[in-house]
């Protein structure tokens, strides 16, 4: 058991933050036993690890990235999302064959996510078997949670970057047997690419997959008009791209995040809501290949649930913060011509960030009893005037501070 004490600040609901000043918080075989203004006399006798003025706040989850697109972060910017794959992205992740350039990429990948704050993170690694085994292995040696999908991708693909279908499902099988049990905070993920570069058989069978093993998806979805074109295209007779995944029981099925959902139409937000599927917001990445802006309001208003995503190297930063601060001022361009779908609250943010994406993980992201205790601690120092409030001090690290105002990183129990 350990206590810990400082200016504590985390979300239970969307719609306020909740704040102790120079508070504690037990822990208890790695979870949070209780948050408190006073501590309790049964606790007066153990060792606090006081941190005084510094704030505490849940660790940052990251729902969407890709570790072999580090190398092309800030590259490509003025492209649109189908060049920019095949142009820059499909050639680069051809590269990861090579297992020894798989290591030095990834081990850089993983040391900005650490760096940025980022506690958890769900990442696409390659089509290529052993490179896949090597991320995973980085991730556990971090000592961050994470789960890594090795991505299936049978056709209409970079002639670097194919692979044949039962390759893949075999590749696949091979991964998870090896790793379900292996790590406690890093586990496989089942990942078709998206549904152009999946082969029907191949979705069938990742969906058959992922029942078997009760094993989460993860995919992208309606990114941009010209890739939802080319979905009717390949499956004219199923009724929206979110219907392709349905079809082969990769939505919903298991717990399944759907990457970027720019232009859902009513029926597919629905089935997202009746689902439990999650859309993963990736404001950086959404501007930067000029994909759309995606309607949060509609989709929280609607009952879907939501984590940010950087979607490194579509999007430019490793920042869960800079995300928020993305997402609000998008979500503020939208209101300015729709008046009745109000913008995102610091709060509502904030939660996304920690509680919301941090539930794919299970009980992460909050300080309430029982949550993994997932936590940064933040130095704002040289950030703050004497007089600022607690929640001003949080709105100015979200939008000015970087990882130097991050002191010490904790991932289930552990400081790290």
């Amino acid at each position: 058991m350990k206590i810990v004490k400082g200016n504590i600040i985390f979300t239970s609901a969307y719609e306020k933050f909740e704040v102790i000043e120079n508070g504690y918080i037990v822990i208890e075989n790695n979870k949070v036993k209780g948050t408190y203004k006073n501590l309790p006399k049964e606790y007066a006798e153990l060792e606090i690890i006081d941190y005084e003025n510094k704030l505490i706040i849940p660790g940052m989850n990251d729902l969407h990235c890709h570790a072999p697109q580090y190398r092309n972060v800030g590259i490509a910017m003025d492209k649109e999302l189908l060049p920019w794959l095949n142009d820059y992205t499909f050639p680069e992740e051809a590269k990861y064959e090579d297992t020894q350039y798989a290591k030095e990429v990834y081990s850089r990948f993983i040391k900005e996510l650490y760096k940025n704050g980022t506690t958890r993170a769900v990442a696409f690694a390659t089509i290529h078997k052993e490179s896949t085994k090597i991320l995973m292995d980085l991730f556990k040696e971090s000592g961050l949670g994470a789960y890594v999908g090795k991505v299936n991708m049978d056709r209409n693909s970079h002639e670097d970057l194919f692979e044949k279908t039962m390759t893949s499902i075999n590749d696949t099988i091979e991964i998870i047997e090896e790793y379900k049990d292996k790590y406690s905070l890093v586990k496989p993920i089942i990942t078709p690419r998206f549904v152009p570069t999946c082969s029907d058989e191949l979705l069938e069978r990742l969906g058959e997959i992922a029942e078997k093993y009760n094993l989460p998806v993860q995919s992208h979805l309606s990114e941009n008009l010209g890739e939802i074109n080319w979905v009717k295209e390949l499956h004219p007779n199923t009724s929206s791209y979110a219907g392709v995944y349905d079809k082969y029981n990769l939505f919903g099925s298991t717990k399944t995040l759907m990457a970027h959902c720019v232009h859902l139409t009513e029926e597919e937000i629905n089935l997202m809501k009746n689902r439990g599927v999650y859309v993963v917001h990736c404001p950086t990445s959404n501007a930067n290949l000029g994909s759309g802006i995606m309607p949060i309001r509609k989709l929280l208003n609607s009952g879907v649930k939501i984590g940010f995503g950087t979607d490194v190297s579509g999007g430019h930063s490793f920042s869960i913060f800079k995300t928020m601060v993305y997402a609000i001022q998008l979500s503020k361009l939208l209101w300015s011509n729709d008046k009745d779908n109000d913008f995102l609250s610091l709060s509502e943010a904030f939660y996304i960030a920690t509680k919301g994406g941090g539930s794919f993980f299970g009980k992460v992201g909050s300080f309430e009893e029982g949550y993994d205790f997932d936590a940064l601690v933040i130095d704002d120092s040289d950030l703050c005037f004497e007089d600022y409030t607690l929640l001003e001090r949080l709105e100015k690290v979200i939008y000015l501070g970087d990882d130097r105002n991050i002191c010490c990183r904790y991932v289930n129990g552990r400081l790290i």
